[in-house]
């Protein structure tokens, strides 16, 4: 028991260690790189509709604000705690913590809406033209902003605005009576259910329904096809493609927040008294370094699933040359 206990704790450590280094890099690669995918999708020369370009400028912007939020007024002060000391001393922690977790579910709900559009598209093309349009999009985007706001007030008023600076779901000092009570312990847990459980299950769910009718209507669209001895689809072509970047979208997020949702339903339901399974802390720590590697990989996905955004990106990091170039040449 001890030698597992003493294992633990040295891959604690390593982690630790490896924190000071992965969280500076993170948003040091991840804010110019969202920025950059901000320019060049409302740039508007990627080939996707306004609607699909919409979610995905508001997706890139939620993971930008949680880099900000999160990495840099969070994690950063954690693991480098001698350095923010003065943090201590700043009664803002509940204050962040709303924005935190309302820019967290932000960026998760985004992407639930962002399937739900495509599945809307693909299945029923008939909806199509009445729910994706950039004016509803707007509105649903605002609309979930809103109540992720709304939902997460009720975590001003149970911490206090003192830093505890402590690497858990919760980073300030809980009051007293709050952190005595169920009440407390049920908010958490619905908490952790709503962002982002609720949202795995709809993603799972939508994306089984859009590949059901996907592979049916391919089935039949070829049949009909090569009865006509008609050439390649283009309709399918697309829809092919808009279903890649979905499919890639949504598993990258269930993959990375995978194992934070697991830990921090397990660590409610251990301290509420359910105690079947023992996981070790350092599961926690490995679920904040990947729910976070979360806001720098949809970049990497629009590179390698659409031509037109690489061509744009390489353009746009050629641009700076580009200027110095003319005005050496001046």
């Amino acid at each position: 028991m001890e030698k597992r206990y003493l294992f633990e704790f040295q891959i604690y450590i390593f982690l630790f260690k490896a924190e000071k280094i992965y969280y500076p890099l993170l948003a040091a690669i991840t804010i110019p790189m969202n920025i950059l995918t901000i320019f060049i999708l409302i740039h508007g020369k990627c080939g996707l509709s306004k609607c699909i370009t919409c979610y995905l400028v508001a997706m890139a912007a939620a993971d930008m604000f949680v880099v900000i939020i999160d990495v840099i007024l969070r994690q950063i002060p954690i693991v480098y705690e001698e350095q923010f000391i003065f943090m201590y001393s700043l009664p803002l922690c509940n204050i962040h913590a709303v924005l935190l977790y309302a820019v967290t579910d932000c960026s998760i709900w985004f992407t639930v809406t962002f399937t739900m559009d495509r599945f809307i598209a693909i299945c029923y093309q008939k909806l199509t033209t009445k729910y994706c349009r950039q004016k509803t999009v707007i509105i649903i985007l605002g609309a979930v902003t809103i109540l992720s706001c709304l939902k997460n007030v009720v975590w001003y008023f149970m911490f206090t605005g003192q830093y505890w600076l402590s690497n858990a779901p919760w980073f300030c000092e809980v009051k007293m009576h709050v952190l005595q009570s169920r009440i407390w312990g049920t908010i958490e847990l619905l908490h952790h259910i709503l962002t982002p459980f609720v949202p795995f299950i709809l993603i799972l769910l939508l994306n089984v329904l859009t590949v059901k009718y996907i592979v049916v209507a391919s089935k039949a669209r070829k049949r009909l096809r090569n009865h006509n001895n008609s050439p390649k689809d283009p309709q399918m072509e697309s829809r092919r493609k808009s279903m890649i970047l979905l499919f890639v979208i949504s598993g990258n997020f269930i993959l990375l927040w995978s194992m934070f949702m697991v830990y921090s339903i397990w660590s409610r339901m251990w301290e509420m008294g359910y105690r079947s399974i023992y996981l070790p802390y350092f599961v926690q720590e490995l679920g904040f370094m990947m729910q976070l590697l979360s806001c720098c990989t949809n970049t990497c996905i629009y590179v390698v699933t659409q031509t037109k955004f690489r061509d744009q990106m390489k353009k746009a990091m050629k641009y700076p040359f580009f200027l110095i170039r003319k005005a050496i040449n001046l």
